[in-house]
């Protein structure tokens, strides 16, 4: 516990210090959502390696820059414990510690708690035995769906706890933590009239976007690119040593997630059914293949985009767009799965990955193919993703529709307020 924990005897944290000393840094754009009052009951979810701890030990020595106590911050990484019982252990030497010291308030930090069985028992019993009423509690996973049903336990007992959601970088963060720019940004109506205005950095924009597409938005391919000139094969390792790592706690079948994601790659873009994936790889029922799809969507791989009927109806049981959220994850997962990358397929995805952080997102597809339909105060807005010459006629019940070229996608994506 002391080892975590090093500002407790005026000792630097070396994530901290790692991420000090860095040839390419930036503060994560997250931290401005970091504004935790007690008590709260706080949960941070992302995918591995988008740096959540390096976020959250910069918020430490933010804190202590503040001249909170160092011993009021408690950081504690939950990988190596089993269940809620190690857990509660943890917990209750540091409320020893902490009272020892004469400390009433706290700021627990508890790091990838995701698969630490029952860990949501430990929590509950404590914070209704009254040990948190002053404290502020933050909670990381990288699994969301594991974090969000067992955030189900606490009703009435979050105080003024709130949920972060932890992207990588999208390419507007992307401009302003690497280049410094910021461009002027708008909402999906009045986004044409901002791209406008965005138009003069056009040459810088499209630099950085095919930059972007190499790195995506997680920072250790972004630094090892700006710092060495290329993604090496062991960057790239760690990202699929992780996935097998999830999985395998999942208890799912390594090689059927390698058939399932060389699946979703090679569909590039087009709706896909549960029963497809079934008949075109070793898994022998559709509900293990959506069970599987579900899995990549709840470890923040893929996004999950439903059919939008024309009178606005969610139609859950049409085909499915699966899309891979960051360009760095797609060209690694192509690489893995030894397929070629299909660039309208990666830029299609780019869009759509950005644009569902926001909002509800969607698509149609009749005799003709609406890419993405927003939905938005009762009206549907399309985007296409024309990124080749093809005839496309807008469908008559679309209230607005976009039309992204190869040009125009960088240019909309750093105008977009996402």
């Amino acid at each position: 516990m002391e080892n975590q924990n090093p500002w407790w005897y005026g000792e630097i944290d070396s994530k901290y210090e790692e991420w000090e000393k860095s040839p390419v840094k930036w503060e994560p754009p997250i931290l401005k959502r970091f504004n935790f009052k007690p008590y709260s009951l706080n949960f941070l979810v992302g995918p591995r390696q988008v740096g959540k701890t390096t976020t959250l030990k910069i918020y430490i020595h933010k804190l202590l820059s503040e001249n909170v106590n160092p011993k009021s911050i408690f950081y504690f990484s939950c990988e190596e414990l089993t269940d809620f019982r190690e857990l509660g252990e943890v917990i209750d030497n540091y409320l020893s510690f902490r009272e020892a010291n004469k400390i009433s308030s706290s700021i627990i930090i508890l790091d990838e708690i995701t698969f630490v069985e029952d860990w949501h028992r430990a929590i509950k019993a404590r914070i209704d035995r009254g040990v948190f009423k002053s404290d502020i509690l933050i909670i990381s996973g990288s699994a969301s769906l594991e974090i969000l049903r067992q955030r189900e336990y606490f009703p009435g007992r979050r105080g003024s706890g709130i949920d972060i959601n932890f992207y990588p970088l999208s390419f507007s963060e992307y401009l302003k933590a690497l280049k410094g720019l910021e461009t002027i940004k708008g909402g999906i109506l009045e986004v044409e009239k901002v791209m406008e205005v965005n138009k003069i950095h056009k040459p810088i924009l499209k630099e950085f976007f095919n930059k972007y597409m190499l790195t995506g938005g997680f920072p250790p391919p972004i630094i090892e690119f700006f710092s060495r000139g290329r993604i090496s094969f062991e960057t790239r390792k760690i990202y699929i040593d992780w996935l097998k790592n999830d999985f395998r706690k999942l208890g799912r079948n390594e090689s059927y997630m390698k058939e399932v994601l060389a699946y979703i790659v090679n569909s590039q873009c087009n709706p896909i059914s549960w029963l497809n994936i079934s008949k075109e790889t070793s898994i022998a029922s559709p509900h293990t293949a959506q069970a599987y799809v579900e899995n990549l969507k709840n470890l923040f791989v893929t996004e999950i985009i439903n059919f939008l009927s024309q009178d606005s109806k969610i139609l859950f049981r049409k085909n499915k767009k699966i899309y891979i959220i960051d360009p760095f994850l797609y060209t690694t997962i192509c690489e893995y799965v030894k397929t070629e990358v299909n660039k309208p397929s990666l830029l299609e995805s780019i869009v759509a990955s950005h644009l569902t952080r926001k909002y509800e997102t969607f698509y149609w597809k009749n005799k003709s193919e609406v890419d993405l339909i927003i939905k938005l105060n009762g009206k549907q807005i399309g985007i296409e993703v024309k990124t080749s010459p093809r005839s496309w006629r807008k469908p008559k019940h679309l209230d607005k529709i976009l039309i992204l070229t190869m040009e125009d996608i960088p240019l909309f994506l750093s105008s977009i307020d996402i």
